[in-house]
Parts: C-alpha cells; structure tokens; sequence
C-alpha cells in the first residue's frame, strides 16, 4: 500500500506544480498498484487525476475516458460526492464562480503553498477564519487535500 499511497501522492503534487507530464507516470504508478491490491476506491482517485493530468497535457479523448472509468467506479462503489465532482470536472462546471472573492483569494495563497497562519498573517484575520474558508473550499471543490485544491486550482485557471 506503501507504494501506491507514495506515488499518488507524488503524482497530485506534480500536477499542482504543472507538471502533467511526470504526474501521468506516477499517477499510473499509483492506479496499477491499487488494482494489484484491490482497492477499487482509491483506484479511482488515482484514475480521476490521471484523466486531469490527460487534459493538463492537451489529450481530451484519453482525459475523457480515464474520468469515465474512475466515474463508473465512484457509482459501482456508491461514492455520490466523487461521481458529482467528477461530473463538475467533465461538464467544466464554473468553479470561480462557486467560490467567494476571499475563497478564491484563500485558494490562490493554498495553492502558493502557504499555511493556515501565513495565509492568517497575511490577510490580517484569525487562523480559525482561515481554517474555515479552506473547509468551505475544499467542500466547494469536492476535494480533500491541499494538493488536490492546488491541482483544481490549476486545472480550472484559478491561479
């Protein structure tokens, strides 16, 4: 599990710094090791990224077809709020517009790769203020990391 937990997350992490490209080979790293040890969920995580990574590097059909498969995952496992998000992702839902002015500016200083309290300083309000406009975004985005924010971010032009 080792394995596969590490290449997926170097795979999120190169695609939030831009770079698709090593990000596929990762993140493929990381699909083929949880097929092997069966963990269907986490398996389509990994594919949902690769298929960003297949749009990140211009190849719409295979983009299309990797968010298909982890979507028929997502559904065949019942995970609704994975399914919804990755039809957001393939319909190209509006995320600037979902998010709030501070939201937005809270996820631009994430994707940065600020903290909580740098981000607090620099927008001179409280750390709990900060925490909870990264709990409303991340719930906004349907994700659930730091990553995975930064990676959206990029994805959808918000950076």
């Amino acid at each position: 599990m080792l394995p596969a937990i590490a290449a997926q997350a170097r795979g999120a992490v190169a695609l939030a710094a831009g770079e698709a490209g090593a990000a596929l080979t990762a993140l493929r790293r990381a699909w083929r090791a949880w097929e092997e040890i069966q963990a269907p969920y986490e398996a389509a995580r990994a594919r949902a990224l690769i298929g960003v990574a297949c749009r990140a590097l211009g190849d719409a059909d295979a983009a299309s077809l990797e968010l298909e498969a982890a979507r028929e995952a997502f559904a065949a496992l019942g995970a609704l709020p994975d399914v919804a998000r990755l039809d957001d992702l393939a319909g190209g839902a509006d995320t600037r517009s979902s998010l709030t002015a501070r939201e937005l500016e809270v996820l631009r200083l994430v994707a940065a790769g600020q903290t909580n309290k740098a981000i607090a300083a620099e927008l001179v309000l409280s750390e709990r203020t900060i925490d909870r406009h990264v709990s409303n975004t991340f719930a906004k985005l349907g994700v659930s990391s730091r990553a995975a924010a930064t990676a959206h971010a990029y994805e959808h032009g918000l950076v």
